[in-house]
């Protein structure tokens, strides 16, 4: 997108009212002319009044900016009312020097112009797979399928242990009942962790032929349409809807792209899965990297995994190391798989999902991409249990 210079593009065009619902829309092939280049930066302190030197230089653009940020809130507000589940993990965001080296982690979180962008594409996405999946043509959809109920009882069943209010009416869960799980929870210590358990008992989104809709956005009809330029379903959908612009779609394309589409969403569907591995496995390498060099150190955090063989400690920097239960010397401690947490034999000490501890860096295995901490002697009971047996 060079700014002053015509683009050939696939536009979702949508007239949208004032409740959120697009009333009428066209996808056509354009071409579009930047105007201005912007950036998130520069919308978002705009938006929050936080650059003067930006609202200058962009004056005449910022009525569009509060109309575009009206009309998010209004999506947003729509999405969540039909029960489209937010899960807001901060991501990780790896500050390299320039030999590529990790210097710094952060929080990378999102603000008022990603979640603009981010609610636009959202309803572009199921703008067309309506389409497409209405005229019954040949298409490639984003599919997210139901929670598996046992995994899901499961952490339903340690959610009412917290005392936290679970409301199900029927057999499989509704993502609007997710959705008020998460409202209950919103602001409190546990709330990143049962996020992540909620999060880690539903299926994985994948391809599909079939036009089922996506549980975590509650929404009947998706698909990915508005990135052909780094995933490779949206450009196979790009070339769908242009041979159907173009008037192209006769009976022997359908039957053509009926009979590869369901191989291509497999395909990709693998493909994705290893894309996303790598991806984890670069940013646990980076953060062991970086962890490295600040062995010895101390730092404040929160339990974010509890199992048999320790406690997973995440600081706010993203950074999460394990809390090997050899380390913990106080007592003998023995892991309640239903309630999530260790508990010493002999004093009853007890370590839980969200509790704050703060615990010292002390071995990273670059090899493994691994990173130990043990705790430090003011989170544990060990003199407390010494006081008690004397």
């Amino acid at each position: 997108l060079n700014q002053g210079q015509d683009r050939l593009t696939l536009s979702c065009l949508m007239d949208v009212n004032e409740k959120g619902k697009v009333i009428f829309h066209k996808i056509a092939e354009t071409v579009i002319r930047v105007d201005q280049r912007m950036c998130y930066t520069d919308v978002k302190n705009i938006l929050e009044d936080t650059d003067d030197v930006a609202k200058k230089r962009y004056e005449s653009l910022i009525p569009m900016f509060f109309l575009m940020k009206e009309l998010s809130g209004i999506l947003r507000s729509r999405r969540h009312t039909r029960g489209s589940i937010d899960f807001d993990f901060p991501e990780s965001k790896i500050i390299l020097n320039a030999a590529g080296k990790a210097i710094d982690v952060q929080p990378y979180e999102a603000n008022v112009a990603t979640r603009i962008i981010e609610d636009f594409m959202l309803l572009a996405n199921e703008t067309v797979a309506k389409e497409y999946c209405e005229r019954e043509i040949p298409f490639l959809y984003r599919t997210h399928e139901n929670p598996d109920s046992d995994k899901m009882e499961k952490v339903l069943t340690f959610i009412r242990n917290q005392d936290i209010p679970v409301h199900k009416s029927h057999e499989e869960i509704t993502p609007l009942e997710v959705q008020e799980i998460l409202n209950e929870i919103e602001g409190e210590p546990t709330e990143p962790l049962i996020s992540r358990l909620l999060l880690r008992s539903m299926k994985q989104a994948r391809y599909t032929t079939g036009c089922s809709g996506h549980f975590g956005l509650a929404a009947k009809h998706y698909c990915h349409f508005t990135s052909p330029i780094r995933r490779y379903p949206d450009l196979q959908i790009h070339r769908i809807i242009k041979e159907t612009i173009r008037g192209r779609m006769n009976q022997e394309k359908k039957m053509y792209y009926a009979q590869i589409l369901g191989d291509v969403a497999d395909k990709t569907s693998t493909l994705e899965r290893r894309a996303e591995e790598v991806e984890r496995e670069t940013v646990k390498l980076k953060k062991a990297e970086y962890m490295e060099t600040r062995l010895g150190q101390n730092y404040e955090g929160i339990i974010s995994g509890v199992t048999g063989w320790g406690l997973y400690v995440e600081l706010p920097n993203t950074v999460e190391g394990l809390v090997h239960i050899s380390t913990l010397m106080d007592d003998y401690y023995q892991f309640d798989e239903e309630a999530y947490c260790l508990v010493g034999e002999k004093t009853g000490h007890t370590y839980r999902l969200g509790q704050k501890v703060t615990v010292k860096v002390s071995q990273v295995d670059l090899s493994t991409k691994s990173i130990d901490f043990i705790l430090k002697e003011e989170n544990s009971c060990f003199n407390k249990y010494m006081d008690w047996e004397d």
